[in-house]
């Protein structure tokens, strides 16, 4: 073209290099997947689906539905990057299809129009104002990145992340690359403005452009003409072509370092979305599914303050962020893999919506103990379960450790009239799931073929547990077709709702803890409230349902101290004493166990109060 420029070339070469790494990148991990989940991907194509995700790319990718709903603040930040720039670019291409009558004009033309096409400035509405419009929503935009960075707690935030890098070098020519654009543009507004100029289009002149007039809309030509009185005119000539060479090399930057840095997510996020949609999810071993995941955190630093780890204990450096972080660059130690609560809480708040705890259980396989074919056959042939009946009761290992809960329950079952039997009243063995959660899969896996085979022989139709880490495992690893089971807070709803106990309303007032795994890992919120209200007042914590705290005790941090742990407890048992309550409930036995540490009120199960009013 005969009005070609060098100072497009890094802008080129960054785009192609970007577009050859995507598809690299994208090619090998969608090959990784297996063959029923690629069948499954393809076939979801042609469904609902699709329209689906498409949806859902636009209410998150774009404009950031989730965040807005966290933080305002840091919603419109991430709205004017992401909407912003794709709606630049958007006004761009149509400006050049409509300016050109869809002749086909280089892409570089679209990106740097105002350079080649001159857009005399007009006081009525063109396309001119559109894009000074959202360039100035992005400039505030980045004022406000900038803003949390300095002050991060006035932006709503106790921590944000700490960058790599790749990441600092991407940063730093994303914010660098709108400010760019509007000296560039601003210069050659300047330039019109002072000297006046000639509108061109693909190499025909137009007509020409009186000085005083300029180009671009209110911000570029409000400060082109700015520019052009305050610079001496050789400087105000010779500085334009380098504005626009520095807004390229900005441009090339940004996307040669892109995929090596956080912001892999602007383009990882939209593909996982619809893999996602086509019904595709992370197993209990690693899988090539696990790149779209780990590749879609933006390290926002959402999931940073809700982790109980950093409010709490002080622990710092191993939150989802920079699990997730390590995880891709392949650095990742035991020492950030092992350390978490695995609660939920930081999964809950992602707004992309990666299944970090499933991620950070195939972290932790790189080092499980191999699982000898022998190893747990010890477990075969041993059954002290007591009783017969079809509704069955499997305490769990914690629950066999607060006999209160026992004794609670076996009161309720003589209350209720059911003939049961007790899976471990007398011990027994676990229900598998602290094995997986410390990485050895095969040896829960084993356990759990055994305790399904005992559940069988009994003949029960109904499973019961106290427990909700055996609640999830039951119900999601085990194969228990033709058995129900059942949370005892469920359990309790279903005898209070068929009046097969009639306890008594009491005046105690009480405040109730959502278990981890009870709640946010199963779902299960109103059962236990619709228990206290049968025997008492309910008063609810700041912070309960899908926000509650964990307890601290969660068996899935095997790298946590004893006082990591009583730090965490303190801060729940604080939580709750500010509600004013008499004393606190809970529906699982760790839970119990957790927050009675350090707390003067009372701690009961949920079993315990419903006995105890019968």
């Amino acid at each position: 073209m005969e009005h070609f420029r060098l100072f497009v070339l890094p802008f080129w070469l960054g785009a192609f290099f970007l577009l050859v790494t995507l598809l690299y990148k994208y090619i090998g991990w969608f090959v990784g997947l297996t063959a029923a989940e690629r069948r499954l991907f393809v076939r979801s194509l042609f469904t609902r689906s699709t329209f689906r995700s498409v949806g859902e790319v636009i209410s998150e990718s774009l404009l950031h539905r989730k965040i807005w709903r966290t933080n305002k603040l840091l919603g419109y930040m991430h709205t004017s990057f992401a909407l912003g720039w794709f709606l630049l670019i958007l006004t761009g291409w149509i400006e050049t299809l409509v300016y050109f009558k869809g002749e086909n004009v280089p892409l570089y033309v679209d990106i740097f129009f105002s350079y080649y096409v001159h857009p005399i400035f007009e006081h009525n509405f063109n396309f001119s104002l559109i894009k000074d419009a959202l360039l100035l929503l992005i400039l505030i935009g980045i004022g406000l990145a900038l803003f949390k960075r300095i002050r991060s707690r006035m932006m709503g935030m106790r921590r944000t992340t700490r960058h790599t890098p790749g990441d600092r070098i991407a940063l730093s020519a994303l914010w660098l690359i709108f400010p760019a654009r509007l000296l560039a543009e601003s210069m050659t507004s300047g330039v019109i403005w002072k000297f006046g100029g000639i509108v061109w289009a693909l190499g025909e002149e137009h007509h020409l452009i009186p000085p005083g007039v300029g180009c671009g809309s209110f911000l570029t030509n409000s400060t082109g003409e700015l520019l052009a009185r305050i610079l001496p005119p050789d400087v105000l000539m010779a500085g334009e072509l380098p504005t626009w060479w520095f807004y390229s090399i900005t441009l090339g930057v940004f996307f040669v370092a892109l995929p090596f840095s956080r912001y892999m997510h602007i383009f990882t996020e939209i593909p996982l979305i619809f893999l996602r949609n086509a019904g595709l999810h992370s197993k209990e071993k690693p899988s090539s599914y696990d790149h779209f995941q780990t590749n879609a955190c933006s390290r926002c630093g959402i999931c940073i303050d809700p982790c109980q780890l950093q409010r709490a204990a002080g622990i710092n450096g191993v939150q989802s962020v920079y699990f997730l972080r390590d995880l891709r660059s392949g650095n990742l130690t035991d020492a950030v893999a092992n350390n978490c609560l695995m609660c939920g809480r930081c999964e809950q708040a992602c707004p992309v919506g990666i299944e970090q705890n499933t991620l950070r259980l195939n972290s932790r396989q790189r080092t499980a103990v191999p699982v000898g074919e022998n190893r747990y056959g010890y477990i075969r042939g041993i059954d002290r379960s007591q009783g017969n009946g079809k509704v069955g009761y499997f305490a769990g290992c914690m629950t066999l450790l607060t006999p209160k809960i026992l004794r609670a329950m076996d009161d309720i079952f003589k209350a209720s009239g059911d003939e049961v039997w007790w899976a471990d009243k007398e011990g027994g063995v676990c229900c598998g799931r602290p094995l997986k959660l410390s990485g050895e899969v095969d040896a829960a896996r084993k356990m759990m073929e055994y305790n399904t085979e005992l559940f069988r022989q009994h003949g029960i139709e109904t499973l019961v547990t106290s427990c909700p880490i055996c609640l999830r495992v039951f119900r999601e690893d085990y194969r228990l077709e033709g058995i129900e089971v059942l949370h005892h807070s469920e359990y309790i709803q279903r005898l209070l709702k068929a009046h097969r106990i009639d306890p008594k309303i009491g005046d105690l007032n009480f405040t109730y803890h959502d278990p981890c795994e009870l709640g946010r890992g199963s779902g299960i919120y109103d059962a236990p409230r619709e228990v206290i209200a049968a025997v008492g007042r309910l008063t609810e914590v700041a912070e309960n349902r899908e926000k509650a705290l964990c307890c601290g005790s969660s068996l899935a941090n095997i790298a946590i101290d004893d006082d990591g742990q009583r730090k965490i407890g303190e801060s729940v048992a604080a939580a709750f004493a500010a509600t004013g309550a008499d004393a606190v409930v809970t529906a699982c036995p760790l839970c119990k166990k957790g927050i009675a540490r350090g707390n003067s009120m009372p701690v009961y199960d949920l079993s315990e109060i419903v006995a105890q009013a019968l």
